[in-house]
């Protein structure tokens, strides 16, 4: 099982380091398939973003890529949101839980539809830091219940509903997951939810694989990106759907 989760931690930071993504939407799946109930796989999944948010941002803070101060203003929102995490997963049944996780999935396959393909504009739409906060919160403490780290959710709100250009709301959405997964990871774990051996395993792995994730990212077109998270959205949407229907 330990080379297994070390193979899947890898493989999750080469996505999650492509995408932009925390990696929870790829890493759920996995851990079901795996064995792990969904409460458990949420735990560690939440663990994972931790390292690889952390490590993922940097990267592209190196690269000029980050927007600090519109990320700061967003992730101070999710992380008061996430921090509702611990006792929403507890109060939840599984099956509502994975009905919710099928419900993102649609959601953002029908926002990156209806996305512009392309974004060349700086200054895009301006929002209250306000507005900003209350975005974070409600998507931090839906997102890292269902153990996603909300960028997923978060890009094609930012760029579909409020019409932000498509590369600050990718980077906010990275740098979002940073305190979103902490947040998760500190009320979870109270809430007696997180697997810290396995989830450090896969946190570790990722590492590695966010690394070559980025530099690939980094010489892939914007449609041909684009299409790929489709494709991506509709797998883990029948992988999850198979799942719920007991199939």
């Amino acid at each position: 099982m330990e080379i297994e989760l070390l193979f899947t931690g890898l493989f999750i930071g080469v996505l999650s380091g492509f995408f932009g993504i925390g990696g929870g939407t790829i890493l759920i799946p996995m851990l079901l398939m795996m064995g792990y109930d969904i409460k458990s796989a949420v735990g560690i999944s939440v663990t994972q973003m931790v390292f690889s948010s952390l490590y993922g941002s940097w990267l592209n803070h190196k690269k000029g890529f980050l927007n600090l101060k519109e990320g700061l203003v967003i992730g101070a929102g999710g992380f008061l949101g996430a921090l509702g995490s611990g006792w929403l997963v507890s109060a939840v049944d599984e099956l509502v839980l994975e009905s919710m996780f099928l419900s993102v999935i649609l959601f953002a396959l029908y926002r990156f539809f209806k996305a512009p393909e392309y974004v060349e504009s700086k200054n895009g739409h301006e929002l209250s830091a306000a507005v900003l906060v209350a975005v974070g919160a409600a998507i931090g403490l839906f997102s890292i219940s269902m153990g996603i780290g909300g960028s997923i959710l978060l890009t094609p709100i930012l760029v579909g509903l409020l019409h932000y250009p498509l590369k600050r709301a990718v980077s906010a959405g990275l740098f979002f997951v940073v305190f979103s997964s902490i947040s998760g990871f500190i009320s979870l774990s109270l809430a007696g939810h997180v697997d810290y051996l396995h989830g450090v395993m896969v946190g570790v792995a990722s590492l590695v694989g966010v690394y070559f994730g980025i530099r690939l990212s980094a010489v892939t077109g914007h449609k041909r990106h684009k299409s790929a998270l489709i494709v991506l959205y509709i797998v883990i949407f029948g992988l999850m759907f198979k799942k719920v229907i007991g199939v």
